[in-house]
């Protein structure tokens, strides 16, 4: 019996001195990829603050806040390069931006809108437009020869525009329910979508246009949670898309006038701004939440598919192979898209 407890507490010393060996190494967790294949390829640091941007053929147009605008060539987008600065008779802060050709019309708020002729990308020519009925101007939409500025508490204004106009030729302006600030027209059915701030969205009928000196009655309205700043649109299924602020992607559907409705939404976290729409996916910037991709298919429950993480994203466009992100502390940002 001695000699079994002998045995017992020599195995038992063995095995406290065995487990005072050196510890293991904490396991490394590695940090989740939930980018969903789109890849950073390009940053471009811009001077001012990128808010937005449009592509046209191999070049960008980039809105600058205070430092009015840049034009970007990105024939090789992994190697973007500035070709011009537009600073000079650029007052205001350039907010938004849209093309029509080569004539670039830049959203000044207070200072109304910004006319640059950018036919020569090294020597664009600035033309202001500092009537008090085109301010402040937030947003725009193109219908032919006719901008719609969005223009907060003043509605949507009509103007007939055309390559080196000099003063606007204002039309009807459209009653908005709530700040006018971002706008889509449908290409099939003459109807106006309006992201309206705190009050949603807002559509309109332009079929019977006149011109731009028509009254255009509002078809329907919906409320929405947060602040209505842009709107994008599946035509085929009635369905309107809003970025709403701090509450994120918002879905309505519009197909009967008579009762449009939220029929979903998406938490962004981030300060939803710029939305696009493309087979059966939202293209959304979130401001400090990125640039966040979201599957659509199922209305009642988008599921993100990759967020692209930077500081401060605002405005954005796309083509086939590329998303080109205006953000404001980083400048622009090129991402390559999956395969």
């Amino acid at each position: 019996m001695k000699m079994n407890r002998l045995l017992i507490l020599a195995l038992l010393a063995i095995g406290i001195i065995a487990g005072c060996g050196k510890p293991k190494d904490p396991e490394v967790i590695q940090p989740e990829d939930n980018s969903g294949g789109y890849k950073i390829v390009a940053k471009l640091a811009t001077a001012g603050s990128a808010q937005d941007v449009e592509k046209n053929g191999d070049l960008l147009y980039l809105a600058q806040g205070e430092g009015g605008m840049v034009i970007v060539n990105v024939s090789d987008p992994e190697h973007p390069e500035i070709l011009t600065q537009v600073i000079e008779h650029v007052s205001g802060y350039s907010a938004k931006i849209t093309l029509q050709d080569s004539i670039a019309y830049l959203a000044a708020g207070t200072y109304g809108i910004t006319v640059v002729d950018a036919g020569n990308p090294f020597m664009p020519g600035i033309n202001q437009w500092y009537l008090a009925i085109v301010k402040p101007a937030k947003s725009f939409e193109l219908m032919g020869d006719f901008l719609f500025a969005a223009l907060s508490g003043g509605g949507i204004q009509v103007i007939y525009v055309k390559k080196n106009i000099g003063v606007p030729d204002t039309r009807s302006n459209i009653v908005t329910p709530g700040y006018a600030t971002g706008l889509t027209i449908s290409p099939y059915d003459s109807t106006m979508f309006a992201a309206c701030g705190e009050m949603g969205l807002a559509i309109y009928d332009l079929s019977v246009f006149d011109d731009g000196y028509a009254n255009y009655p509002i078809h329907g309205w919906c409320d929405t949670p947060g602040y209505a700043e842009e709107v994008a649109l599946n035509y085929d299924e009635s369905l309107a898309f809003l970025a709403c602020g701090t509450e994120g992607l918002q879905i309505i559907n519009y197909a009967d006038t008579a009762n449009i409705h939220l029929v979903g939404s998406y938490a962004t976290e981030g300060y939803a701004k710029e939305l696009k729409y493309e087979d059966q996916r939202i293209y959304i910037t979130a401001g400090a939440q990125g640039v966040q991709i979201i599957d659509v298919s199922s209305v009642s429950a988008p599921m993100v598919l990759g967020v692209i993480e930077t500081e401060n994203a605002r405005g954005f466009d796309m083509d086939e192979d590329y998303l080109y992100v205006a953000d404001e502390v980083e400048g622009l940002i090129i991402i390559s898209r999956p395969k």
